[in-house]
């Protein structure tokens, strides 16, 4: 007898970016409040913050040329070519308890950040 042991789980991303499925809830949640089912979640690493680099997760109806798109629970993410390497193996959630309530990344490609959370280098 073989074991499968391929995951249908479709919050993991070949590229290594992951939207939780409580994060993607979450997304289409605020989608489905703006009445919009023609933007996606793009997320970016831009210059700044205390720490060199800063995340943007913002909806987005636009393409750029080099975008990596993956699709979470049907929910689109989008990355711009600049922004992947730095977002390997990066984890998205969403958090709602009675200290924080928002999206969180977890990413492994970041070697320091400060206290805000937002940034790092």
């Amino acid at each position: 007898m073989t074991v499968d042991s391929t995951s249908t789980d479709t919050t993991t991303a070949t590229d290594g970016i992951t939207l939780t499925a409580g994060a993607a809830a979450k997304v289409k949640s605020l989608l489905d409040q703006e009445g919009r089912d023609d933007l996606a979640l793009r997320i970016a690493v831009q210059p700044g913050g205390c720490s060199g680099l800063r995340y943007q997760l913002f909806f987005d109806e636009r393409s750029l040329d080099g975008d990596e798109i993956r699709e979470f629970d049907g929910v689109n993410v989008v990355v711009d070519r600049m922004s992947l390497p730095y977002l390997h193996g990066a984890s998205i959630d969403f958090v709602d308890t009675i200290e924080k309530q928002g999206f969180t990344i977890d990413n492994p490609m970041a070697t320091g950040s400060c206290a805000c959370g937002d940034s790092f280098h």
